[in-house]
């Protein structure tokens, strides 16, 4: 029987709050994205959720169609949480979306009430729960009302589904008038989940002061770009990597000579803060106190250990940060 270490929560400095709400998150949070679909293997995918949670990660995220097949990695959760994690179902936050292609037809994506209450419905059942912590809207629907899919999400936590409501992608006057909308409906947005790296900073000139004017908590995904943002691809692209088999979300070719030029600069910057990249380019998009937390990925439990390292080292001097831009620029 796994029984989790009796130090996950010695680092009370390792919880940030969520916005303007009773929930704290962990600084670094997993994501089920990749490496948790029916055709990975099963005992890593459990170790490696059962080593984030020895390590106080009490957060984990999934939605409708992370797999592959879609629904699967909602199906090796719900199997880890039935054999090992269950009985410690209060201690964690764990969160689902809707938003992409799930099922055929014209009900099995987007933001209609239907899909998205049908949806979570289907998420529940495969994870073996009675509610998740957290349900979202995975994207903005260009053509159903906007009043409709925040209602779906108010319905969702009205119904005993979901405890809290948060949107994820979505561009800041889009935010702003959901968060309207829900505030309205008696079910306030917790929290927004956008993408943010040092190399994909579009939610600084406006999101992020939207998300703490309006009191919304912020977890980030793809901090480290993808991996682009480690040392993985320093001598060309190893065959068991993201860009070797997987060309759908990084393909060899988006690892350019200019790229590769900045991350080893970048590198060299890391080691002199006796951080690895990775660990560093965490560190960097945590220096925002409206970033609750970072979610990352793993493909083995060792590196969940090296990222949940990078919150030893939080800080940056100025000198340092102005590298940073420095290295980003040239």
């Amino acid at each position: 029987m796994y029984s989790p270490a009796p130090s996950r929560y010695d680092s009370p400095d390792f919880y940030r709050r969520c916005g303007r709400s009773g929930i704290k998150l962990p600084l670094i949070s997993l994501g089920l994205w990749h490496n948790f679909g029916a055709h990975d293997p099963y005992e890593n995918a459990r170790a490696i959720v059962l080593r984030a949670f020895d390590l106080g990660i009490t957060h984990f995220d999934l939605a409708n169609n992370y797999g592959p097949m879609e629904g699967s990695a909602e199906t090796t959760f719900g199997r880890i949480l039935r054999e090992d994690l269950g009985q410690y179902r209060d201690e964690l936050i764990i969160t689902t979306k809707a938003g992409y292609l799930m099922w055929p037809g014209p009900y099995g994506e987007w933001g209609s009430r239907k899909y998205l209450l049908a949806s979570l419905d289907q998420s529940l059942k495969r994870m073996g729960l009675d509610y998740v912590d957290i349900f979202y809207s995975h994207r903005p629907d260009p053509e159903t009302p906007l009043e409709e899919t925040m209602g779906a999400l108010a319905h969702a936590v009205r119904s005993g589904k979901a405890l809290y409501a948060g949107l994820s992608n979505y561009r800041p006057a889009e935010t702003l008038r959901a968060a309207k909308l829900l505030r309205e409906m008696g079910t306030p947005c917790l929290i927004h989940q956008p993408r943010y790296s040092m190399l994909d900073r579009w939610i600084e000139p406006e999101l992020l002061g939207t998300l703490e004017k309006e009191g919304i908590g912020c977890v980030v995904f793809s901090p480290l770009a993808k991996g682009l943002l480690t040392d993985r691809y320093f001598k060309g692209v190893p065959a068991d990597s993201r860009a070797g088999h997987d060309p759908r979300f990084l393909k060899p070719e988006d690892i350019t000579d200019k790229l590769l030029g900045q991350t080893k600069k970048l590198n060299e910057l890391a080691q002199a803060r006796s951080q690895s990249l990775a660990q560093m380019s965490l560190a960097w998009v945590l220096r925002h106190k409206t970033v609750t937390s970072a979610l990352i990925g793993a493909s083995r439990p060792s590196q969940v250990d090296d990222c949940v390292g990078a919150t030893k080292n939080l800080k940056f001097s100025a000198v340092e940060l102005a590298e940073i831009e420095k290295i980003l620029a040239g």
